[in-house]
């Protein structure tokens, strides 16, 4: 069983239990749950952001323990000041350290949109991401049969969430549908977690031009932003490259200004 069968597994038992805790009906009372949600896709397009989706995560299954000590509310708000486009927030507890107060902490300080990063294999969770004040959620093709993740993308779309589905491979592509948003090449492969760029540049002309690209995981190096985005990319997910140091959203401006650097060298040439 690799990496990610344990996390399905996991993850199936993990809903039950909260089923029962958490009813729904008990989710829609949430302040959250009738508040209007922030585009991911608007904003992944604006001319004055970076694109950039910082992401918050305390730990991974292949790297352990990142930054275990980080506050959403310091992060976050200053992800926001160095001008990322929106926020990715792991609420996975088991494999990632994440928490769905994480998100909801987020929401709290930040008007920007806001992705609910986690295992989404069930309604529930989608109403559960509404309900903490998520604006997107994460559809992974690679768990996910054809059906199924347009039956969770149309469940999205009723409730006014947008839908970033994240692909691996080509014939992953074939899992599109109309109710998809945002469709993300992540260069981390799920079953024994190497990276590669390769993989997003090489899907890049593969994906229809009506969905936004992003590139997800691996990506540590301004000019790497260059490349992606002269292939069509829109945004761009970075997490471990800002939280693995001790001041993540600092990590964050020095790398915008990096990027915005280039990009004038790049005009001015």
């Amino acid at each position: 069983m690799n990496i990610l069968e344990k996390i399905i597994a996991h993850k199936q038992e993990e809903v039950q239990n909260r089923k029962n805790l958490y009813p729904i009906k008990l989710l829609e009372k949430s302040i959250y749950y009738e508040t209007p949600v922030v585009s991911m896709t608007k904003y992944l397009h604006r001319s004055d952001k970076s694109g950039i989706i910082a992401e918050f995560k305390r730990r991974s299954p292949s790297k352990g323990a990142i930054n275990p000590y980080a506050t959403v509310e310091q992060v976050s708000i200053g992800y926001m000041q160095a001008g990322a486009s929106g926020l990715s927030v792991l609420t996975d507890e088991h494999f990632f350290g994440g928490k769905s107060t994480d998100l909801t902490e987020a929401r709290k300080y930040n008007f920007c949109p806001i992705l609910r990063k986690d295992f989404i294999i069930d309604e529930y969770q989608i109403v559960e991401a509404k309900s903490i004040g998520a604006d997107t959620i994460l559809l992974i093709a690679e768990c996910l049969e054809k059906d199924r993740l347009q039956q969770l993308a149309k469940t999205a779309q009723n409730l006014g969430l947008e839908v970033l589905m994240e692909v691996h491979s080509e014939a992953q592509l074939d899992k599109l549908c109309n109710e998809v948003n945002i469709v993300g090449v992540n260069n981390r492969n799920l079953e024994d977690f190497t990276v590669s760029l390769d993989t997003s540049l090489g899907l890049a002309d593969k994906i229809p031009g009506e969905f936004t690209k992003i590139s997800e995981s691996g990506i540590s190096d301004p000019n790497a932003i260059i490349t992606l985005k002269e292939a069509g990319f829109k945004g761009f997910l970075i997490g471990e490259t800002f939280m693995k140091t001790p001041n993540p959203a600092k990590t964050c401006l020095q790398f915008i200004q990096q990027v915005e650097g280039l990009e004038k060298e790049l005009q001015s040439a």
